[in-house]
Protein backbone atom coordinates (compact mmCIF):
# COMPACT_ATOMS: atom_id res chain seq x y z
CA UNK A 1 0.00 0.00 0.00
CA UNK A 2 2.79 2.44 0.89
CA UNK A 3 4.61 1.59 -2.34
CA UNK A 4 1.43 2.26 -4.32
CA UNK A 5 0.87 5.61 -2.62
CA UNK A 6 4.50 6.61 -3.12
CA UNK A 7 4.31 5.69 -6.80
CA UNK A 8 1.10 7.65 -7.26
CA UNK A 9 2.60 10.64 -5.47
CA UNK A 10 5.65 10.42 -7.72
CA UNK A 11 3.40 10.43 -10.78
CA UNK A 12 1.58 13.54 -9.58
CA UNK A 13 4.87 15.30 -8.86
CA UNK A 14 6.21 14.40 -12.31
CA UNK A 15 2.97 15.60 -13.93
CA UNK A 16 3.08 18.92 -12.07
CA UNK A 17 6.73 19.39 -13.02
CA UNK A 18 5.90 18.70 -16.66
CA UNK A 19 2.99 21.15 -16.60
CA UNK A 20 5.21 23.80 -15.02
CA UNK A 21 7.82 23.15 -17.71
CA UNK A 22 5.20 23.65 -20.44
CA UNK A 23 3.58 26.69 -18.83
CA UNK A 24 6.79 28.60 -18.01
CA UNK A 25 7.49 30.01 -21.52
CA UNK A 26 3.89 31.13 -22.02
CA UNK A 27 3.62 32.76 -18.58
CA UNK A 28 6.94 34.53 -19.08
CA UNK A 29 5.75 35.69 -22.51
CA UNK A 30 2.64 37.23 -20.95
CA UNK A 31 4.71 38.91 -18.25
CA UNK A 32 7.13 40.33 -20.81
CA UNK A 33 4.32 41.64 -23.01
CA UNK A 34 3.05 43.91 -20.22
CA UNK A 35 6.40 45.16 -18.93
CA UNK A 36 7.65 48.71 -19.68
CA UNK A 37 11.13 49.12 -21.24
CA UNK A 38 12.86 49.85 -17.94
CA UNK A 39 11.65 46.55 -16.46
CA UNK A 40 12.65 44.62 -19.59
CA UNK A 41 16.23 45.79 -19.11
CA UNK A 42 16.30 45.14 -15.38
CA UNK A 43 19.02 42.90 -13.96
CA UNK A 44 16.48 41.47 -11.50
CA UNK A 45 13.41 40.50 -13.56
CA UNK A 46 10.14 39.73 -11.82
CA UNK A 47 7.23 37.51 -12.76
CA UNK A 48 4.59 40.19 -12.23
CA UNK A 49 5.22 43.57 -13.89
CA UNK A 50 5.56 46.33 -11.31
CA UNK A 51 4.12 48.91 -13.68
CA UNK A 52 2.06 47.01 -16.32
CA UNK A 53 1.46 48.81 -19.59
CA UNK A 54 -0.23 48.31 -22.95
CA UNK A 55 2.40 50.34 -24.77
CA UNK A 56 4.03 47.21 -26.19
CA UNK A 57 0.78 46.19 -27.89
CA UNK A 58 0.24 49.67 -29.35
CA UNK A 59 3.82 49.75 -30.60
CA UNK A 60 3.50 46.28 -32.12
CA UNK A 61 0.43 47.31 -34.14
CA UNK A 62 2.05 50.58 -35.16
CA UNK A 63 5.26 48.94 -36.40
CA UNK A 64 3.89 45.91 -38.24
CA UNK A 65 0.65 45.00 -40.10
CA UNK A 66 -0.41 42.40 -37.55
CA UNK A 67 -4.09 42.39 -38.47
CA UNK A 68 -3.39 41.72 -42.14
CA UNK A 69 -0.85 39.05 -41.23
CA UNK A 70 -3.33 37.43 -38.84
CA UNK A 71 -5.97 37.42 -41.59
CA UNK A 72 -3.53 35.77 -43.98
CA UNK A 73 -2.68 33.12 -41.39
CA UNK A 74 -6.36 32.53 -40.69
CA UNK A 75 -7.18 32.04 -44.38
CA UNK A 76 -4.26 29.65 -44.85
CA UNK A 77 -4.99 27.67 -41.67
CA UNK A 78 -8.75 27.34 -42.24
CA UNK A 79 -8.26 26.44 -45.90
CA UNK A 80 -5.64 23.81 -45.09
CA UNK A 81 -7.71 22.30 -42.27
CA UNK A 82 -10.89 22.09 -44.38
CA UNK A 83 -9.24 20.61 -47.47
CA UNK A 84 -7.09 18.18 -45.46
CA UNK A 85 -10.14 16.82 -43.63
CA UNK A 86 -12.22 16.53 -46.82
CA UNK A 87 -9.42 14.56 -48.49
CA UNK A 88 -8.32 12.50 -45.50
CA UNK A 89 -11.73 11.24 -44.38
CA UNK A 90 -12.62 9.06 -47.43
CA UNK A 91 -8.99 8.02 -47.92
CA UNK A 92 -8.72 6.94 -44.27
CA UNK A 93 -11.95 4.98 -44.64
CA UNK A 94 -10.58 3.05 -47.61
CA UNK A 95 -7.24 2.40 -45.90
CA UNK A 96 -8.91 1.19 -42.70
CA UNK A 97 -11.60 -1.00 -44.26
CA UNK A 98 -9.54 -2.53 -47.09
CA UNK A 99 -6.43 -3.91 -45.41
CA UNK A 100 -4.58 -4.93 -48.54
CA UNK A 101 -0.84 -4.85 -49.07
CA UNK A 102 -1.22 -1.54 -50.86
CA UNK A 103 -3.12 -0.09 -47.92
CA UNK A 104 -0.48 -1.31 -45.45
CA UNK A 105 2.28 0.12 -47.64
CA UNK A 106 0.43 3.44 -47.84
CA UNK A 107 0.06 3.52 -44.04
CA UNK A 108 3.77 2.85 -43.61
CA UNK A 109 4.62 5.58 -46.10
CA UNK A 110 2.40 8.01 -44.20
CA UNK A 111 4.36 7.38 -41.01
CA UNK A 112 7.76 7.51 -42.71
CA UNK A 113 6.96 10.74 -44.53
CA UNK A 114 6.64 12.57 -41.23
CA UNK A 115 10.37 12.08 -40.69
CA UNK A 116 11.30 14.09 -43.80
CA UNK A 117 12.88 17.46 -42.91
CA UNK A 118 11.39 20.61 -44.39
CA UNK A 119 14.63 21.46 -46.20
CA UNK A 120 14.41 18.19 -48.13
CA UNK A 121 11.01 18.98 -49.66
CA UNK A 122 11.10 22.75 -50.05
CA UNK A 123 13.03 22.76 -53.36
CA UNK A 124 10.72 20.27 -55.17
CA UNK A 125 7.67 22.07 -53.79
CA UNK A 126 9.07 25.43 -54.89
CA UNK A 127 9.69 24.14 -58.43
CA UNK A 128 6.20 22.63 -58.67
CA UNK A 129 4.55 25.83 -57.47
CA UNK A 130 6.73 27.88 -59.83
CA UNK A 131 5.54 25.82 -62.80
CA UNK A 132 1.95 26.27 -61.62
CA UNK A 133 2.56 30.01 -61.11
CA UNK A 134 1.50 29.79 -57.46
CA UNK A 135 4.61 31.29 -55.87
CA UNK A 136 3.78 34.25 -53.63
CA UNK A 137 0.10 33.33 -53.54
CA UNK A 138 -2.25 32.17 -50.83
CA UNK A 139 -3.63 29.21 -52.85
CA UNK A 140 -0.07 27.94 -53.30
CA UNK A 141 0.63 28.19 -49.58
CA UNK A 142 -2.63 26.43 -48.75
CA UNK A 143 -1.72 23.64 -51.18
CA UNK A 144 1.63 23.15 -49.46
CA UNK A 145 0.01 23.10 -46.02
CA UNK A 146 -2.51 20.49 -47.18
CA UNK A 147 0.25 18.28 -48.59
CA UNK A 148 2.22 18.62 -45.36
CA UNK A 149 -0.73 17.95 -43.04
CA UNK A 150 -2.42 15.20 -45.06
CA UNK A 151 -0.15 12.25 -44.08
CA UNK A 152 -0.59 12.77 -40.34
CA UNK A 153 -4.30 13.53 -40.82
CA UNK A 154 -4.65 10.19 -42.61
CA UNK A 155 -2.79 8.39 -39.84
CA UNK A 156 -5.06 9.92 -37.21
CA UNK A 157 -8.32 9.20 -39.01
CA UNK A 158 -7.39 5.61 -39.88
CA UNK A 159 -7.29 4.84 -36.16
CA UNK A 160 -10.69 6.47 -35.62
CA UNK A 161 -12.24 4.57 -38.55
CA UNK A 162 -10.95 1.25 -37.23
CA UNK A 163 -12.62 2.01 -33.89
CA UNK A 164 -16.04 2.16 -35.59
CA UNK A 165 -17.65 -1.32 -35.49
CA UNK A 166 -17.96 -2.75 -39.02
CA UNK A 167 -21.29 -4.30 -37.98
CA UNK A 168 -22.91 -0.86 -38.21
CA UNK A 169 -21.87 -0.54 -41.84
CA UNK A 170 -23.00 -4.09 -42.58
CA UNK A 171 -26.41 -3.27 -41.13
CA UNK A 172 -26.60 -0.18 -43.35
CA UNK A 173 -25.67 -2.29 -46.38
CA UNK A 174 -28.46 -4.75 -45.54
CA UNK A 175 -30.88 -1.81 -45.54
CA UNK A 176 -29.74 -0.95 -49.06
CA UNK A 177 -27.25 1.89 -48.39
CA UNK A 178 -24.30 2.17 -50.75
CA UNK A 179 -20.67 2.84 -49.78
CA UNK A 180 -20.98 6.61 -50.10
CA UNK A 181 -24.28 6.74 -48.23
CA UNK A 182 -22.85 4.53 -45.48
CA UNK A 183 -19.80 6.75 -45.14
CA UNK A 184 -21.86 9.97 -44.99
CA UNK A 185 -24.79 8.81 -42.87
CA UNK A 186 -23.31 6.13 -40.60
CA UNK A 187 -19.53 6.36 -40.33
CA UNK A 188 -18.97 10.13 -40.60
CA UNK A 189 -21.15 11.07 -37.58
CA UNK A 190 -19.28 8.56 -35.44
CA UNK A 191 -16.00 10.00 -36.70
CA UNK A 192 -16.95 13.56 -35.67
CA UNK A 193 -14.53 13.70 -32.69
CA UNK A 194 -11.70 12.36 -34.85
CA UNK A 195 -12.51 14.76 -37.69
CA UNK A 196 -12.55 17.68 -35.25
CA UNK A 197 -9.24 16.61 -33.72
CA UNK A 198 -7.70 16.22 -37.18
CA UNK A 199 -8.97 19.63 -38.28
CA UNK A 200 -7.54 21.15 -35.10
CA UNK A 201 -4.16 19.56 -35.81
CA UNK A 202 -4.13 20.86 -39.39
CA UNK A 203 -5.24 24.33 -38.28
CA UNK A 204 -2.63 24.67 -35.54
CA UNK A 205 0.11 23.30 -37.78
CA UNK A 206 -0.68 25.80 -40.54
CA UNK A 207 -1.19 28.69 -38.12
CA UNK A 208 2.23 28.21 -36.50
CA UNK A 209 4.15 27.27 -39.67
CA UNK A 210 7.05 29.56 -40.54
CA UNK A 211 9.49 28.00 -43.01
CA UNK A 212 7.19 27.45 -45.99
CA UNK A 213 5.61 30.88 -45.59
CA UNK A 214 9.04 32.52 -45.42
CA UNK A 215 10.23 30.88 -48.64
CA UNK A 216 7.04 31.04 -50.70
CA UNK A 217 5.64 34.46 -49.80
CA UNK A 218 7.63 37.52 -50.80
CA UNK A 219 5.08 40.34 -50.81
CA UNK A 220 4.77 41.93 -47.33
CA UNK A 221 0.97 42.18 -47.69
CA UNK A 222 0.71 38.39 -48.13
CA UNK A 223 3.02 37.29 -45.32
CA UNK A 224 1.62 35.28 -42.43
CA UNK A 225 1.86 36.12 -38.76
CA UNK A 226 4.90 33.95 -37.87
CA UNK A 227 6.90 35.62 -40.66
CA UNK A 228 5.84 39.12 -39.60
CA UNK A 229 6.98 38.39 -36.03
CA UNK A 230 10.55 38.13 -37.29
CA UNK A 231 10.38 41.77 -38.35
CA UNK A 232 10.66 42.78 -34.70
CA UNK A 233 14.27 41.54 -34.81
CA UNK A 234 16.69 44.10 -36.19
CA UNK A 235 19.44 43.62 -38.74
CA UNK A 236 22.00 43.11 -35.98
CA UNK A 237 19.91 40.40 -34.32
CA UNK A 238 18.67 42.64 -31.50
CA UNK A 239 15.00 41.98 -30.74
CA UNK A 240 12.51 44.67 -29.83
CA UNK A 241 11.53 42.49 -26.89
CA UNK A 242 8.41 44.25 -25.62
CA UNK A 243 6.50 44.54 -28.93
CA UNK A 244 7.75 41.10 -29.97
CA UNK A 245 6.36 39.51 -26.81
CA UNK A 246 3.07 41.36 -27.22
CA UNK A 247 2.69 40.27 -30.84
CA UNK A 248 3.71 36.68 -30.03
CA UNK A 249 1.16 36.57 -27.20
CA UNK A 250 -1.60 37.69 -29.56
CA UNK A 251 -0.44 35.12 -32.13
CA UNK A 252 -0.91 32.25 -29.65
CA UNK A 253 -4.47 33.21 -28.68
CA UNK A 254 -6.33 31.77 -31.72
CA UNK A 255 -4.89 28.29 -31.20
CA UNK A 256 -5.81 28.40 -27.51
CA UNK A 257 -9.33 29.64 -28.24
CA UNK A 258 -9.95 27.00 -30.91
CA UNK A 259 -8.76 24.23 -28.61
CA UNK A 260 -10.79 25.56 -25.67
CA UNK A 261 -13.94 25.63 -27.78
CA UNK A 262 -13.71 22.07 -29.12
CA UNK A 263 -11.78 20.25 -26.39
CA UNK A 264 -15.02 19.11 -24.70
CA UNK A 265 -16.19 17.51 -27.90
CA UNK A 266 -12.86 15.76 -28.41
CA UNK A 267 -12.82 14.50 -24.81
CA UNK A 268 -16.44 13.39 -25.02
CA UNK A 269 -15.74 11.45 -28.20
CA UNK A 270 -12.74 9.75 -26.63
CA UNK A 271 -14.77 8.68 -23.59
CA UNK A 272 -17.64 7.50 -25.76
CA UNK A 273 -15.28 5.41 -27.84
CA UNK A 274 -13.74 3.88 -24.76
CA UNK A 275 -17.05 2.41 -23.54
CA UNK A 276 -18.40 -0.73 -25.18
CA UNK A 277 -22.02 -1.64 -24.93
Amino acid sequence: MRTSRAGRLGQYVALLAYLAFLAFPFLWLISTAFKPPRELGSLHPTWIPKDPTLANFRQAFDEQPLLQAALNSLIAALGAALIAVLLATPLAYVMARHRTRLARAATGWVVVSQAFPLVLVIIPLFLVLKNLRLINSMPGLVMVYVVWALPFALWMLVGYVRAVPPELEEAAAVDGAGRLRTLVSVTAPLLAPGIVATALFAFVTAWNEFFFALVLLKTPEKQTLPVVLTHFIGAEGVADLGPLAAAAFLATLPSLVVFAVIQRRITGGMLAGAVKS
